[in-house]
């Protein structure tokens, strides 16, 4: 099986100047374009692709608002206005040359539920990935933190859109689409272009119960993790309640925590899945750390952004 390879975030400031600018995570794989006045985050390896359209969006730009400076919100959020976001939408197309593309969105739930769309929806379906084999339709998933991935088969002219947390990449929700792909439209998954947009990196917390599910379901679960995993995934949880350890007040030390890298898991997925590690490209943007670029709800709470990964075929 394939070894997992961890990724790292960056946290360097802001980048300055106009046109394609170099890789903000020093990654030859990507590139951030300007354009209409928002920052765009590209797969070289899927720009290569002339029959395709894609992009990972960032947060400066935009008709929305947010902590009084303008924010490229693409999400129905409780506190923007939903004519803000859709002339961000529209903006975000236009930045892409895909105005006249109908875009297929989804109802996100952190499940394994993928749809395959054929046409636009009138209402958006509740799924969490999304294929097409059909021209002109531009796909999209939303986050703010979890992991965007968008595939394209190469010789099929298939694409797809996931959105993968924790949840979602504990159920292989990327390796079920690539199935999905394989069922509906022949890929291969030897002929699959894959790319992992800027989403939280190894500073993602989580408890005991996440580590304990991903040991019961990867055998190399231990290489996503760091901190106490091995403890923490077989039940050796050190006794820190105050009840338990006699310890007096404000002397307590807090639950033991870990840190998954979810970008780490899925790439391991799709090269465990049979996608060449070479067609496979892994942003290094964090959300959480780069919150000048990039929304993240563990960071900033209810109040953020939503950022959006695009792929159709034109």
């Amino acid at each position: 099986m394939a070894r997992a390879t961890k990724t790292r975030s960056s946290k360097r400031g802001p980048m300055k100047g106009e046109g394609r600018a170099a890789p903000r995570n020093g990654s030859p794989a990507w590139a951030i374009r300007r354009a209409r006045g928002v920052q765009v985050a590209e797969s070289r390896a899927l720009g290569k692709l002339g029959w395709l359209v894609h992009g990972f969006s960032t947060r400066p730009g935009g008709a929305s608002v947010l902590d009084g400076k303008p924010a490229l919100n693409l999400g129905f959020t409780d506190w923007d206005e939903r004519e803000r976001v859709a002339a961000n939408r529209e903006k975000f197309a236009a930045a892409l040359d895909a105005r006249e593309m109908p875009l297929v969105t989804l109802r996100q739930f952190h499940s394994d539920v993928i749809h395959v769309a054929a046409a636009p929806c009138t209402e958006a379906p509740k799924a969490d990935a999304l294929i097409t084999g059909t021209r002109g339709l531009l796909l999209g998933v939303q986050t703010a933190d979890c992991v965007p991935i968008l595939l394209a088969d190469t010789r099929r002219r298939v694409v797809a859109a996931v959105h993968a947390g924790w949840r979602g990449t504990l159920a292989r929700i990327v390796v079920k689409t690539l199935g999905r792909m394989t069922m509906e439209f022949g890929t291969r998954a030897r002929d699959v272009v894959a790319a992992l947009g800027p989403a939280i990196g190894r500073c993602y917390e989580v408890g005991p119960e996440v580590a304990q599910a991903f040991a019961a379901q990867f055998p190399s679960a231990a290489d996503w993790f760091d901190g106490p995993f091995e403890q923490l995934a077989h039940g050796e949880e050190p006794l820190w309640l105050p009840w338990l350890t006699m310890m007096p007040p404000g002397h307590v030390l807090p639950p033991p925590r870990v840190q998954l890298d979810l970008r780490a898991s899925n790439r391991w997925q799709l090269t465990d899945a049979g996608v060449p590690e070479k067609q496979i490209a892994v942003s290094e943007l964090c959300t959480a750390c780069r919150t000048d670029l990039l929304f993240s709800y563990r960071r900033e709470g209810a109040k953020t952004g939503r950022l959006m990964a695009v792929i159709g075929i034109k």
